[in-house]
């Protein structure tokens, strides 16, 4: 699919049904998150969904003691369906792959942001347990998912 940014994201086994909102990078490199529990984000300097290459989009599991955008990500399965619907009025659906749970300093940025000789979408949440201390979680749930389809809004 040709570029054009994304809008909406739809992820109906866990209820996902979100506008979507630009993010960029921090100062220290790492990806800027949204700034609050909805909506969810793509990351702007990742090509668009539908485009060749990994398609990044972050939420928060929680916010304020409430779930966050990303709360069940962990609970997608192989096969569940993501849709998002991009700024030129086509649709670009995903079809989820796998879902894995890394230790943030281990985080593998290849794995998500490397080129792809296809269409992909990773989408990124916080989980594992929750550190007190650092007001963190210790863990990142990642959502590898690939283009199968695609239509119009």
């Amino acid at each position: 699919m040709q570029r054009s940014a994304p809008v909406h994201l739809s992820i109906p086994a866990i209820g996902v049904d979100s506008g979507l909102m630009d993010l960029g990078l921090l100062d220290d490199g790492t990806l800027e998150v949204p700034p609050a529990g909805f909506p969810a984000g793509w990351y702007t300097g990742a090509p668009t969904p539908g485009e060749l290459g990994p398609a990044i989009v972050a939420g928060h599991v929680d916010w304020e003691g409430a779930p966050g955008v990303f709360y069940e990500l962990r609970s997608l399965v192989p096969g569940d369906e993501v849709v998002v619907t991009r700024e030129d009025g086509r649709l670009a659906v995903f079809e989820v792959q796998r879902v894995e749970q890394f230790p943030k300093g281990e985080f593998p940025t290849e794995q998500v942001y490397g080129d792809l000789d296809h269409a992909g979408l990773r989408l990124i949440t916080c989980g594992g347990s929750f550190d007190q201390a650092e007001r963190s979680y210790e863990d990142n749930v990642v959502v590898f998912a690939d283009l199968v389809g695609e239509g119009t809004a």
